[in-house]
């Protein structure tokens, strides 16, 4: 289960302003995270809780194909990120690493920034702590929910092939 502040975003927002491609020589995901989201929003990472949860539009992380930009949400401390439709490169992306990603129109429609909300991956079950409405995001199929819960793809497959 996830519990987490929400900070809600528009539509398109591209890799190059989740990470500002001045930061991709950085090598230390603990300092590329402190330029999060800078290129939209000057002041996201002065406002993030460990566990807080981005809601966003549609088409969240088109742009250029960079594994920077979900690397640095996740390493920020962003636990979900739901939206109404991700670029698909970013969506692989962060599964890879371990970062849940739901697409769930209503949720995104219904759900403001400051609201709290609880998700739960196994069953796609988004619930607003501050109205009190749910709503559903498809689950994950059985192997992503293992990459998720492994951490990402790596440390999955370094567990299938310690079995």
């Amino acid at each position: 289960m996830i519990k987490g502040k929400v900070h809600k975003y528009g539509d398109n927002v591209d890799t190059d302003v989740i990470i500002p491609a001045r930061y991709l020589n950085v090598s230390q995901v603990a300092d590329l995270a402190q330029h999060c989201m800078e290129g939209i929003d000057d002041n996201f990472v002065k406002r993030i809780s460990p566990g807080d949860i981005i809601l966003a539009e549609k088409n969240f992380g088109c742009g250029s194909s960079r594994e920077h930009a979900p690397l640095a949400i996740k390493a920020l401390g962003i636990s979900c990120i739901i939206a109404k439709s991700f670029a698909r490169i970013f969506f692989r992306n962060a599964i890879n690493i371990g970062l849940p990603l739901l697409e769930c129109t209503e949720a995104v429609d219904n759900i403001q920034s400051g609201q709290t909300i609880v998700v739960e991956l196994n069953s796609g079950k988004i619930k607003n702590m501050d109205t009190k409405k749910e709503f559903t995001a498809q689950p994950y199929p059985q192997f992503m929910s293992e990459i998720i819960a492994d951490g990402g793809l790596i440390e999955y497959t370094k567990n299938r092939l310690e079995k």
